[in-house]
């Protein structure tokens, strides 16, 4: 089994746990941009410390910025809040299952983009998984209370809000896979843990400032919730360090199409959890990106 495969695992795993706090602290605490940014604001020192540690262990020297890195490190790191942003709106219009399936519309995108700015190739097996695993989107878009004919009825507030958060991770991943390509020197860990450690502080410093100005008083609510925040934090640190690392050892669609596993842990979640329903529609477009992850570790 290749590397990047249970890397990737790990990440959703991460990821999904991650997420399910969020949705917790905006469910009553904190507001979406407060639980946004405890993910930023409790990770990014964990992310320095364990990079210390590491530098220490290892003896290795800082890895060098290459040209393109503070572009690329820009990108992921911006996409990411406002894809997190989304995705936790996203969270009080369907329930958490369904939310995690729409964010996976990055699939598709980061296919796309991935081949427009990193040159990055799909092989047609990939491209048939990523195909399958769109059309479960596109089944899970139709709600039952949206009656209308054609394109119309797959319209929403709620695939709008699922497609937008696909497109700002999409680019985000091509960001980070080409920060850490952009890297010069060190071992992949290593490389990973510095991108992911500017990126970080970078997005808990300016997302700060934004929250201290728009709403003073979110700062505090976000401070309080410290237990539940730390815990964000950390599921944040090694989910983002696993997604780095996947990012730099495989082409970023085909990291994302494993990285729909997160779809089966957010079922999992919602039921033992949530206590959420999934419908007989929902259960269908769900099964469908299920199967495009057989077909992309199959046929890829």
């Amino acid at each position: 089994m290749e590397l990047w495969i249970p890397i990737t695992v790990l990440a959703a795993a991460a990821q999904t746990l991650r997420f399910m706090l969020q949705k917790h602290l905006a469910g009553g605490q904190l507001s979406t941009f407060g639980a946004t940014w405890a993910r930023f604001l409790y990770a990014a020192p964990l992310v320095v410390v364990l990079l210390f540690v590491y530098v220490r262990l290892t003896g290795q020297d800082l890895p060098r910025p290459g040209p393109g890195f503070w572009g690329y490190a820009g990108l992921g790191g911006v996409c990411q809040i406002l894809a997190t942003l989304c995705v936790v709106a996203l969270f009080g219009r369907r329930n958490f299952a369904v939310g995690i399936t729409f964010k996976k519309t990055e699939v598709m995108l980061t296919a796309l983009a991935g081949f427009l700015i990193l040159g990055d190739r799909i092989s047609f097996g990939g491209a048939i998984a990523i195909a399958v695993g769109f059309l479960g989107v596109l089944w899970l878009s139709a709600t039952p209370e949206n009656t209308g004919r054609g394109l119309a009825r797959f319209v929403n507030g709620a695939s709008a809000l699922g497609v937008l958060s696909g497109v700002f991770f999409a680019l985000s991943a091509i960001g980070y896979r080409g920060a850490v390509l952009a890297m010069e020197g060190g071992d992949l860990a290593l490389r990973s843990g510095l991108s992911l450690a500017v990126v970080s502080t970078g997005q808990a410093v300016a997302l700060g400032i934004w929250i201290g100005f728009r709403d003073p008083g979110e700062v505090g609510r976000v401070l309080a919730s410290w237990r539940t925040s730390a815990l964000i934090g950390v599921f944040s640190m090694i989910g983002s360090f696993c997604w780095f690392a996947a990012f730099s050892l495989q082409n970023a669609a085909y990291v994302f199409a494993l990285g729909q596993v997160e779809v089966v842990f957010s079922i999992l979640a919602a039921t033992l959890f949530f206590r959420e329903r999934v419908t007989a529609r929902e259960g269908l477009g769900i099964a469908l990106l299920t199967g495009s992850i057989i077909l992309l570790v199959w046929l890829g």
